[in-house]
Parts: C-alpha cells; sequence; structure tokens
C-alpha cells in the first residue's frame, strides 16, 4: 500500500461497523485474500455495489466519471490485469466491492483477481500505531 501505508506498521482494524453500516469508496480495510483465505490483505475501496468501473488511460473511472485519487503520486502507473483490463468495463454485483492498492505498479488487486464480497471483509483501519513517528487515525479518504 506504498505510499501511504509501509510494511512493519501496526495497525487497528475495526471490526465492528460494517455489521451495522456499509463500507465507503476511500476506506482502507483488511479482508480474506480471495487466492488464499488464510491471508489478509490491506486495500482501498475504489468501488461500491453495482458500480461499474472501468481503466483508460491510466485512469480509473466509476460509473463513467474519473476517480480522483489525489493520495496516489501522480506518476503511478495503473495498468490492467486479467480481471479488469485497459479499456474493459465491469458492473459489481449487489455485494461486491472492487479494491486496489495504493502502489498500483506491484499491487495484486482486484484488476487482478476480481471483486470481493462484504463477507470476506474483516474490517476497516482506523488507526495507524507503530512506528512511534506514524501514529495516527485513519481516515477515508474524500472523494
Amino acid at each position: 500500500m506504498l505510499p501511504n501505508f509501509f510494511n512493519n506498521e501496526y495497525i487497528l482494524t475495526d471490526k465492528i461497523t460494517y455489521r451495522f453500516s456499509e463500507p465507503i469508496r476511500g476506506n482502507v480495510i483488511v479482508f480474506k485474500a480471495p487466492n488464499n483465505p488464510r491471508r489478509d490483505y490491506i486495500k482501498r475501496i475504489i468501488a461500491l455495489p453495482e458500480e461499474s468501473v472501468s481503466l483508460k488511460d491510466n485512469q480509473i473511472y466509476i460509473n463513467g466519471k474519473p476517480l480522483n485519487e489525489y493520495y496516489l503520486d501522480p506518476a503511478e502507473q495503473i495498468n490492467g490485469g486479467a480481471y479488469l483490463a485497459e479499456g474493459a468495463e465491469i458492473t459489481l454485483a449487489k455485494d461486491e466491492y472492487f479494491v486496489l492498492g495504493d502502489n498500483r505498479d506491484r499491487s495484486q488487486d482486484s484488476r487482478t483477481w476480481g471483486p470481493i464480497t462484504k463477507d470476506k471483509i474483516i474490517g476497516r483501519v482506523i488507526f495507524r500505531y507503530w512506528p512511534p513517528k506514524v501514529i495516527g487515525q485513519i481516515e477515508a479518504v474524500n472523494y
């Protein structure tokens, strides 16, 4: 999740909120990896149930509108994957979420293995407590 999260950082995950409310775009979440349920992944929710997602010219589009991802390095390359190829558009089902890592060049995410379902979400990342120089609350990005 570079440049926003680094290896060896410790985070707190809220496992209760999503029992009573729906995940929102921009939340950083922890979930069971689709290709190995014994592993947990951390990614950002990019698209919500029943939205369309496309990738064109290094830009993610939600329902045909470009997504402003101000938290990414402008030089970051957003390439297609096996599930969402460059120029393709997919529409999520009622219980599906499209998640992407912030380090798009090196992230294995929904572009590769498709959307995740809500039952795979463990919780949302709410606080980073190690190392001390980066202690603080994790807010959803403001789209």
